[in-house]
C-alpha cells in the first residue's frame, strides 16, 4: 500500500512517514504544491495525505484539480487551519476526512487505516480472505488460526493483493507499491516475496499469471 505524503514541514514529514513506514506503509513525500500537483497526475497511490498550506500550489486546488481529472484516490487533509469553513471548503472539494494539527500518530494511523479499508470495500476491521484473518491494527496474521509471522515488505504485498482479490497486477506495479521512489529494487525481489508468501501461507493463494504478473485466487 502505497501513500503520498504532501507537507512541507520536513521533520513533521519525517514522523509521519516513520510512523506509517512501521506499519508496513510504502511513503513516498513531497514538500512542494506544484511537484505534488504532478505527482497525483502521474503516479497512483492508496491514499494522498495533503497539507493545505504548500509553497507554490496551494492544497486545496491540489484536491480540486485532482477531482476535476476524476481522480478517485482517498485524501486525508492534514492542516494547522481549524476554522469550520476550511473543514467545510475541504470536505466540500472531494476531502475524505480531516485532521488538525497538532495530532497523535496513533490518531492518523487509525484514519489511514479507515480510508484504505473503506476505498478497499471492507467494511470489518478483519479482513478474511480462504482462512486467511488479517488485523491491520497490528498487522496480526493467522491462517487456519495459526499465527503467521511476515516481514514488513511480504505483508504489504500481501494486503495489495487481498484489497483487490482477483486482480492481477504487474511486477512493475507491486514493485511501485511496495519500494516507491527512493528505493533501488533487485530484479527478482517480487519473486523472492511471493514465494516466502506461498511457503508461509499456502501454494496455491497467489498465482503466477504468465508475461503479466500475480493475482490473488479468489477460490480454492
Amino acid at each position: 500500500m502505497r501513500i503520498l505524503l504532501i507537507e512541507d514541514d520536513k521533520l513533521l514529514s519525517k514522523g509521519i512517514k516513520t510512523a506509517l513506514t512501521r506499519q508496513a506503509y510504502q511513503v513516498d513525500t513531497i514538500f512542494d504544491g506544484a511537484q505534488g500537483l504532478t505527482a497525483t497526475d502521474t503516479d497512483q497511490f492508496s491514499l494522498i495525505i495533503l497539507d493545505l498550506t504548500l509553497p507554490n500550489v496551494d492544497g486545496l486546488d491540489i484536491l480540486k484539480h485532482m477531482r476535476q481529472r476524476r481522480n478517485q484516490t482517498p485524501v486525508l487533509i492534514l492542516t494547522a487551519r481549524d476554522a469550520l469553513e476550511e473543514k467545510i471548503a475541504g470536505l466540500d472539494l472531494g476531502a475524505d476526512d480531516y485532521l488538525v494539527k497538532p495530532f497523535d500518530l496513533a490518531e492518523l494511523n487509525a484514519r489511514v487505516r479507515a480510508l484504505i479499508r473503506r476505498q478497499s470495500g471492507h467494511a470489518e476491521p478483519l479482513i478474511e480472505h480462504l482462512g486467511l484473518s488479517i488485523n491491520p491494527a497490528n498487522r496480526a496474521v493467522q491462517f487456519d488460526g495459526k499465527s503467521i509471522e511476515l516481514t514488513r515488505r511480504e505483508y504489504a504485498l500481501l494486503m495489495e493483493l487481498v484489497n483487490h482479490p482477483g486482480r492481477v497486477f504487474s511486477k512493475a506495479k507491486l514493485e511501485d507499491t511496495l519500494y516507491g521512489w527512493d528505493i533501488e529494487v533487485e530484479s527478482n525481489s517480487i519473486e523472492v516475496h511471493v514465494h516466502h508468501l506461498r511457503k508461509k501461507l499456502f501454494p496455491g493463494l497467489i498465482k503466477t499469471v504468465r508475461g503479466i504478473g500475480y493475482k490473488l485466487e479468489t477460490s480454492l
